[in-house]
């Protein structure tokens, strides 16, 4: 039984199978989880390595994203944070409802006057050190710039961005840019009102013209038209 076992396991590493379902509507994961690291390693040229392999992102990390996205929107909420999905998320949101199927993580805007207003974020900003909440979800700020990191536990890495935007007259800005095509200043009226939309299984706010805010961002077409990701 314990050979069969192995060799089970090792049958579904090779097929890359991170969940199974069983006739009687079990169901065994084989993916990763709060004690194990991600499924895959470093983003390469904003690539993960499950699409070199041909697939979408696997299941068990897009349920840990939604886990983290959900949290994290939760403590925003209580904290009175004036939020909103940003990017790739709100893509996915007004497409479907969901996180995209090959994405890797979850972008969520919000006003840098309201930073403090988080006991989490005000705490790593006066420490300088992450911190750890009592569900375990690692708060810390991102080497990349001046934005935040929420992950999914110190050993998973699947993480929710929290990006700093303040307005500059009537123009929201901030003060990191990585450079990606889709990240580009715009009109605050778009956040005057946030209005719910549904999001990974939750509600989330967004901005009040969700379509004309992607195609700002985006282009003309970006709802209708998915700009699958190379491979």
């Amino acid at each position: 039984r314990n050979l069969a076992e192995k060799r089970h396991r090792e049958l579904m590493e090779q097929f890359g199978i991170k969940l199974e379902v069983f006739g009687d509507g079990r169901e065994r994961w084989h993916g990763c989880d709060k004690d194990t690291p991600r499924c895959f390693g470093s983003i390469q040229a904003r690539t993960p390595s499950y699409l070199h392999a041909g697939r979408w992102t696997p299941p068990c990390c897009l349920r840990a994203l939604r886990e983290t996205a959900r949290h994290v929107v939760g403590v925003l909420e209580s904290s009175g944070i004036r939020y909103w999905l940003e990017g790739g998320s709100l893509l996915g949101a007004v497409r479907s409802g969901d996180i995209i199927p090959w994405d890797y993580d979850v972008d969520l805007g919000f006003y840098q006057e309201d930073l403090a207003k988080c006991p989490w974020l005000a705490a790593l900003v006066a420490t300088g050190r992450p911190q750890e909440d009592p569900q375990g979800f690692l708060w810390e700020k991102a080497a990349e710039g001046e934005f935040f990191r929420v992950h999914f536990s110190r050993a998973n890495r699947l993480h929710v961005d929290l990006w700093p935007f303040y307005p500059r007259g009537d123009t929201m800005t901030k003060a990191t840019w990585l450079g990606h095509p889709q990240d580009v200043e715009f009109p605050e009226r778009f956040l005057l009102p946030r209005l719910p939309v549904p999001f990974a299984g939750f509600s989330a706010m967004a901005p009040n013209n969700p379509r004309e805010f992607l195609e700002l961002k985006f282009g003309p077409g970006a709802v209708e038209e998915p700009e699958y990701p190379n491979p």
